[in-house]
């Protein structure tokens, strides 16, 4: 670059590479946009000249990768360098409303949607010097953290054929590596499934010798095909191509659907996998636990996803731990729905956070709280609400499906569902000896029903409430015909037996500190718990409650959730617009708008990955014939009042 570059060329210069653009790794790509301004004519250098990255030949419609909320990008070029990154306006992540898909690139060329300063930091990580760009090879015994380089067509065409890939690594000079193509054994999707039904089989028989019978019938039937599988005397393994492992980091919609595509029903591994964050984790094993439903035996079937505050509709908003307008999920898609409703005065919002953020800076209240403390606010805000019956009394009273679809509620809860203050476990109706458990033998089946004395008929022991007249009420949570309602504050003793209501329970554990104990500990100014929790109720359904993800991103960040989520549950806010709603987004598979494109339909030949995977996460120990012999597991589900039921098969 010339040194005598004056001001005004600088500008010109600076304009055309964006702001924020910094360090040596893109400073010596400034030539190239220099001299692509001067070539491009006296009509490009003049202030009222064409704009030169505004040419759609010299644009690229991108995901950007700086976060896994992966906005759309239109990066901008200049002899074949990125210099400018902005939003995607076809992206519904970006505009909104974003502009239609048919609409043609040339017409778009000049229009920009936004992006935040993560998506415009991508320009330094494509050109950070330090970026991977090349394959490493180990070229030496493991542990001797002796590599070598090697191109990528080499990389790929060794991983695919395997062979003696280690010739030169001392002791390892005969050992041949199997490649891809030789571990993807089965690749007939026919077969692959029969393979699985036949495995399900065997994973699902209890009896030790029937289990042993099931093998032998899978080494006979299979017999042709048994060099395709790990190790025929243990089927559940799977075929060879189980030994396909693929391992990534945090992977989002998008990626994760072509990789499923290319490893698990391209190449028939069932071994994919992952890891979330500790936040995500929080998150999603909160909303799974609060979303487990009894089948009959055991709490069970949650979705492994989290509710987020309807912040597009909600009258009031409690943002805690965090700040859309900086991160946080897709701020370009966020900010301006919270900008708007707080101009027009359509919403309110307080912000829980340490840090005066810019959202905080514009926040109705801004708590700074200590760091990790979070919960307690929320307890204190529980107690308050409690104290004060700020709570939606029909809501918390239904106990069951029925009594739900009755008042026209899309969920129910265990707030009046009674529990035994000696072990913390749901009161049953055989507790109180109220039932008799009967077996009958139906086409050689056993079935249990609990029978009570008038004659009403159970198929599971019974949940307890306590009804409106002081007397116990049996019920089945999943009953639809028969709504039970109970009361929501219970602290008695029933035939013998101490007894709280789920709700008492809550009340209790937010009441081991007075509210400005609660404040205390959180590091906040006296008195403003009760001007929260009452700000919080005075909406209705519609307030709701944003925790991604400083609350969850903690070791404790499990019961923060949980602690924050019960605030929802105390006003009924749940699957109602603007309160807490289920966790969706736009799908990028295509199943949803059924096209243009669908990933389904482009994979007529799909396997179905079949047998147990590394981490064991999709059997029981005692259901495989690797770990016959081994003792069950015991397991706890977590109740949403912050009761745990033990479940014992």
């Amino acid at each position: 670059m010339s040194e005598t570059l004056n001001r005004r060329e600088f500008l010109k210069v600076s304009a055309v590479a964006g702001t924020g653009v910094a360090g040596s790794a893109f400073l010596g790509f400034l030539p190239n946009i220099q001299r692509t301004l001067t070539n491009s004519g006296a009509e490009a250098q003049g202030l009222g000249g064409a704009y030169p990255l505004a040419d759609p030949a010299s644009q690229i419609y991108s995901i950007c990768q700086q976060c896994n909320t992966q906005c759309g990008i239109k990066v901008k070029l200049v002899d074949g360098v990125a210099v400018k990154i902005d939003g995607n306006p076809f992206s519904p992540w970006n505009l909104v409303p974003h502009l239609p898909f048919n609409t043609s690139i040339k017409d778009t060329a000049s229009v920009d949607a936004p992006l935040c300063p993560k998506g415009h930091a991508g320009l330094q990580t494509a050109y950070d010097p330090y970026r991977i760009v090349k394959v490493l090879k180990r070229a030496g015994k493991r542990g001797e953290n002796k590599w070598v380089t090697v191109d990528f067509d080499q990389a790929v065409t060794e991983i695919v054929n395997g062979g003696k890939l280690f010739a030169n690594v001392p002791g390892e000079e005969n050992r041949s590596v199997e490649g891809l193509k030789t571990l993807r054994a089965v690749t007939d999707a026919k077969l692959m499934k029969d393979i699985g039904a036949a495995i399900t089989g065997i994973l699902g028989e209890k009896d030790a010798a029937k289990k042993k019978d099931l093998i032998a019938k899978f080494k006979v039937g299979f017999a042709q095909h048994l060099d395709k599988m790990i190790d025929p005397d243990h089927p559940d393994f799977g075929p060879k191509n189980n030994q396909i492992l693929y391992f990534w980091g945090r992977k989002k919609g998008g990626r994760a659907d072509f990789d499923t595509r290319l490893f698990g029903s391209g190449l028939g591994t069932t071994n994919r996998h992952g890891h979330t964050t500790v936040c995500q984790g929080s998150l999603y094993f909160a909303g799974k636990s609060m979303a487990d439903q009894w089948d009959g035996t055991k709490f069970t079937g949650g979705a492994k996803a989290y509710w987020q505050g309807d912040t597009a509709s909600a009258d009031f908003v409690l943002f805690v731990g965090a700040s859309p307008f900086e991160g946080n999920y897709g701020p370009t898609n966020r900010v301006p729905r919270i900008t708007n409703r707080l101009v027009t005065g359509e919403m309110k919002y307080a912000v829980v956070d340490p840090r005066l953020s810019k959202l905080a800076g514009k926040a109705w209240k801004w708590i700074p709280n200590k760091p990790g403390t979070e919960a307690a606010i929320a307890l204190g805000m529980i107690q308050w609400i409690i104290d004060n019956k700020r709570w939606d009394e029909k809501y918390l009273s239904a106990a069951n499906l029925a009594a739900s679809k009755k008042i026209g509620e899309p969920t129910w809860c265990n707030a009046t569902w009674l529990i035994k203050t000696r072990d913390d476990k749901f009161l049953r109706g055989s507790d109180l000896k109220l039932i008799e458990r009967k077996t009958e033998t139906k086409d050689n089946v056993a079935v249990v029903t609990y029978v009570t004395a008038e004659g009403k008929v159970f198929n599971t022991d019974p949940f307890v409430v306590l009804g409106a007249d002081g007397k116990p009420v049996l019920f089945d949570p999943n009953d639809d015909k028969e709504a039970a309602t109970g009361q929501l504050l219970v602290n008695l003793i029933l035939d013998g037996i101490e007894v709280r209501s789920s709700l008492q329970r809550l009340k209790d554990s937010a009441g081991v500190h007075s509210l400005q104990g609660w404040e205390d500990i959180a590091g906040i100014e006296s008195g403003i718990i009760a001007e929260l929790a009452k700000e919080y109720t005075s909406h209705g359904k519609n307030s709701a409650i944003d925790i991604h993800r400083g609350v969850s991103q903690h070791t404790n960040g499990y019961y923060n959730v949980i602690a924050w989520n019960c605030l929802g549950l105390l006003i009924g806010s749940y699957d109602w617009r603007g309160g807490q709603v289920y966790a969706s987004t736009y799908d990028v598979s295509g199943a949803k708008a059924e096209g243009p494109f669908v990933l389904s339909k482009f994979d007529p030949g799909a396997l179905a990955p079949v047998g147990i995977s590394l981490i064991r996460h999709d059997v029981k120990y005692e259901d495989s014939t690797i770990f016959a012999g081994y003792p069950a597991k015991r397991n706890w589900y977590p109740i949403a009042s912050d009761v745990y039921q033990e479940i014992v098969p």
